[in-house]
């Protein structure tokens, strides 16, 4: 009632590899980019019609049909709801945690606003894996490690400040010794927005921990460009 149901049907066999060879190479990626649209427009009651295409999208050859759907993951999480995108999203999502760096980084860029959609038990499962981030294809792509550095800010208020210690400092300490300045610079933030989570929820004694570590790592560094570190911290905070 909703899409005439040949149109449907046209839009589905877009992923059919015949249709690749005979119209068009791309086909496969419009799919792609117009899917959030099209569960949209047919609303989360009938998900079930597109389910199987998006898992045949989710798992194409061409890493450029995966990153249209890497990107836009968030949006169709917040159309299908806390439910489905547990049972039908969570899986393609955790294998586009494992893709390339091109396709990861259309989860990185959206990663809070995923995050946030998710129960508070199912996100926590991501904690360990957010270090994950930090390792690269290539080494070279500072740009990734920027933009985890940004997301990590946000992400912090979704977990509380044990979980941030354990877990996301870490993260944070790793990125504030990277090699490019700009990210160097993005991860003294982090580490700021860190100590004010941990004295914002009382947790005074996890604070004080981290200034000390921060004060052995970087304040008594036998490197200049670890003490330079320490005092733009300051200058942050």
């Amino acid at each position: 009632d909703i899409i005439p149901q040949p149109l449907l049907d046209q839009y589905l066999s877009m992923t059919d590899p015949a249709r690749a060879q005979t119209v068009d190479t791309e086909i496969a990626k419009h799919c792609a980019y117009s899917l959030p649209g099209v569960a949209l427009t047919l609303g989360r009651q009938n998900w079930h019609c597109l389910k199987d295409t998006y898992e045949t999208l989710a798992s194409d050859v061409q890493w450029k049909v995966r990153r249209t759907l890497a990107f836009s993951i968030h949006e169709l999480a917040v159309i299908l709801g806390d439910q489905l995108t547990a049972a039908d999203l969570v899986p393609v999502f955790n294998g586009f945690l494992k893709d390339l760096d091109e396709v990861r980084i259309g989860v990185l860029k959206h990663l809070y606003d995923f995050l946030k959609l998710l129960h508070a038990d199912k996100r926590r499962e991501y904690l360990y894996q957010l270090q994950e981030f930090v390792v690269t294809d290539n080494s070279r792509n500072w740009r990734f490690r920027y933009e985890l550095a940004e997301q990590l800010i946000l992400i912090l208020e979704l977990y509380n400040p044990n979980d941030v210690y354990d877990y996301l400092r870490h993260i944070a300490l790793t990125l504030c010794s990277d090699k490019v300045s700009e990210v160097r610079w993005i991860s003294f933030k982090l580490v700021v927005a860190i100590l004010q989570k941990f004295y914002a929820n009382s947790a005074n004694a996890l604070g004080l921990n981290f200034i000390n570590e921060l004060i052995v790592r970087f304040r008594h560094c036998s490197k200049w460009v670890g003490r330079q570190a320490f005092a733009f911290i300051c200058q942050v905070g």
